[in-house]
């Protein structure tokens, strides 16, 4: 999984019926340690009605993505799982995400 914060949406007028439903949102890569920026974007399917400057949790892998969306043969390899409500601090200087579940 990757930290990331949605910073755009894809606009499509076609797509694979899969996909049907569900948004498609540009996320990029946060630094869990400084919550700064890190290289590179991608685009994931949302399964959690995420919006642009959510912060979220990433699964970039086809076989649990397929899994979450329920279709063993969905085209797809990289979704957002869950929306962050915050990255806390620990004592040794580690960072752990909290997140808010979504029915």
């Amino acid at each position: 999984m990757t930290l990331c914060r949605v910073v755009g949406n894809v606009v499509n007028t076609v797509k694979h019926p899969v996909l049907t439903g569900h948004k498609l949102m540009v996320c990029e890569p946060v630094n869990p340690a400084t919550g700064k920026r890190a290289a590179g974007r991608m685009v994931a399917v949302d399964t959690v009605q995420a919006g642009i400057g959510d912060m979220v949790l990433v699964i970039d892998e086809g076989n649990a993505a397929r899994r979450i969306l329920g279709d063993a043969t969905a085209p797809v390899r990289t979704v957002i799982a869950a929306i962050v409500d915050r990255v806390d601090m620990a004592a040794d200087g580690s960072r752990s995400a909290k997140k808010k579940e979504h029915s």
